[in-house]
């Protein structure tokens, strides 16, 4: 199979992808054409149909599509001018070959982040995290394997579970150097702050949002998970249950871009520096590893708003 990662400009490709979106266009002219993103685990590429002839069978998002296509360049990215297009048949594929995966051990981290719960002093703090990330029917299972998003950051299988020991390790970092942060707070907070992306986002191949994730959201469908189980808990603070829904809530750190609140608690301010941080610089580790540019310069991120450069000066 030719990967995404390994295409490049000027070649004729016949090969089998994930067709993750399909939408109908019209050019400058008035002429009809197909916008695609097709993906395959290393990566996903933009994809033009301009010829809407009978070369061009039907098909739908989320269908293992087989095409026939030019490898082009658009604006310093590489873009496919596909010229056939038909559903795979059974056998012909691997759907191995279609979910994105982290090169990490996906075990080896869950384990690892799973490690700080015997760190935690308070008890109700404790089992909350292990009801939740033990106990749970549908977290303890799904939460290792999970993306972390549809397609910003981390959008592969096992990227919940990068992210998120990332971002409890960073926060463990910055916990013992200021004054007033409750360690058990922000680490439980780091641990949870996305655990509602396993309801907001559905499996692979798919990835993509559910009615709860379009309708609510993680922030909302974590804090809710948090209230549930608090309640279950007896004897559970309710400050403290109001103090990790905060944390939850705001932990996008921003009005637009998405917090119904902001941080007010030195938790949830560093918790949302740790996500921020983490998810940017995944970003842009992601660009600088799809780059196939030549020279230093990788090009213009348009999430992150700026051109991204490597740093080698040899």
């Amino acid at each position: 199979m030719r990967y995404i990662n390994e295409l490049h400009e000027g070649e004729n490709i016949i090969e089998h992808y994930l067709c993750k979106s399909r939408q109908s266009m019209k050019s400058k002219n008035g002429k009809n054409y197909l916008s695609l993103k097709l993906q395959d685990k290393t990566g996903m590429i933009d994809a033009k149909v301009w010829d809407l002839s009978r070369e061009i069978q039907s098909f739908q998002e989320n269908d293992f599509i087989k095409i026939d296509a030019f490898v082009t360049t658009f604006n310093n990215e590489l873009q496919l001018n596909v010229k056939r297009i038909r559903r795979s048949r059974e056998g012909e594929y691997d759907p191995v070959d279609f979910v994105p995966s982290t090169e990490k051990d996906i075990d080896k981290m869950f384990q690892e982040l799973l490690g700080y719960i015997k760190t935690i002093k308070s008890p109700y703090i404790k089992k909350l995290l292990e009801e939740i990330f033990l106990h749970h029917p549908i977290i303890s299972k799904e939460f290792p394997y999970h993306s972390a998003a549809k397609s910003m950051h981390h959008s592969f299988r096992g990227g919940l579970v990068e992210h998120t020991l990332s971002v409890t390790e960073i926060c463990d970092f910055m916990a013992p150097r200021y004054q007033f942060v409750d360690r058990d707070i922000l680490i439980a907070s780091a641990m949870l702050h996305d655990v509602g992306k396993v309801m907001e986002l559905s499996d692979f191949p798919v990835n993509d949002y559910t009615d709860d994730g379009q309708l609510l959201g993680h922030l909302i469908l974590g804090a809710e998970l948090i209230r549930d189980t608090a309640k279950k808990i007896e004897g559970f603070p309710k400050r403290l249950e109001s103090l990790l829904k905060h944390c939850m809530l705001s932990h996008h750190g921003e009005y637009e871009y998405g917090s119904p609140k902001l941080p007010s608690t030195i938790e949830a301010f560093i918790l949302h520096c740790a996500d921020n941080m983490d998810a940017k610089t995944k970003m842009i580790e992601e660009a600088l590893s799809a780059d196939s540019t030549q020279g230093h310069w990788a090009g213009f991120h348009r999430m992150l708003q700026r051109n991204l450069s490597v740093s080698d000066y040899e």
